[in-house]
């Protein structure tokens, strides 16, 4: 299916943009022709990405009230935008509930639960009057089927699929398309070094594993998602490198 001509004047919000999928997101949109904001909170990073793709940097906290009513009015001075896409998340931890750290379950239903909330009720008015507004929301696996030292990060995303699902329900009177990408296993930049805080334990993470997911991977089928024909919804895409068949079943390589 050729997508370019359902691309041209086609405008997104993408959260998480300062780094891995949500800057491979950006990059992706926008050598498709979309103006893309790009939000995030390191605001360095933006610019470069800014400069070197011609998104629109935009430093925000998606969790921050004020943040979010700041880009909401700077997006809608700009002209509106057509989609919404929640890539800002993440996981910290992986301890058993037994040693939960209940700053890092709070850190990550913030972040995954109630900033996805926040962003998409400040903009759901734009996109109900766009006519044809897309969400789509980046969850993970970890949303589907928990497991052992998972459990925070699983609640998490369990929420935002399930807000996910409500919001498609909500809003599909609307006409708005809601779609839910779930990745499995992606090596980026920062997301397993943020969870366990140390680079051997990151690096573990992906040891043996011949061919993970990359941040470009998962963009592209965000990119491919949100430019189809706005009447076709991908409602839920799991998307897992070949070497693993479930959240438990991954193979390693040995040396």
């Amino acid at each position: 299916m050729t997508l370019g001509a359902q691309t041209q004047n086609k405008t997104a919000v993408v959260t998480g943009a300062s780094t891995g999928i949500g800057e491979a997101t950006v990059r992706a949109l926008s050598g498709e022709g979309w103006k893309v904001y790009a939000v995030a909170r390191r605001a360095d990073r933006l610019e470069a990405l800014g400069a070197a793709t011609g998104a629109v940097p935009f430093a925000a906290d998606v969790t921050n009230g004020d943040d979010v009513a700041a880009l909401l009015a700077a997006v809608t001075e700009g002209g509106g935008a057509d989609t919404l896409i929640n890539i800002a998340g993440g996981a910290r931890g992986a301890d058993t509930i037994g040693n939960a750290d209940t700053e890092d379950w709070d850190w990550m239903y913030q972040v995954n639960v109630l900033g996805t909330m926040k962003i998409t009720r400040a903009f759901l008015p734009m996109l109900r009057e766009n006519g044809e507004g897309t969400v789509l929301n980046l969850t993970s696996t970890a949303g589907l089927a928990a497991y052992e030292g998972g459990a925070g990060y699983n609640a998490a995303k369990f929420a935002q699929h399930a807000v996910t699902n409500a919001l498609r329900l909500e809003e599909v009177g609307n006409n708005i398309r809601v779609i839910e990408v779930a990745p499995g296993l992606v090596h980026t930049e920062e997301f397993a070094l943020n969870r366990l805080g140390d680079k051997d334990a990151a690096a573990k993470v992906y040891a043996g594993v011949e061919k993970p997911l990359t941040a470009d991977d998962v963009a592209d089928v965000v990119r491919y998602a949100v430019s189809l024909p706005h009447h076709i919804n991908l409602d839920e895409i799991v998307i897992r490198p070949v070497a693993q068949a479930a959240n438990h079943k991954l193979i390693r390589k040995q040396d």
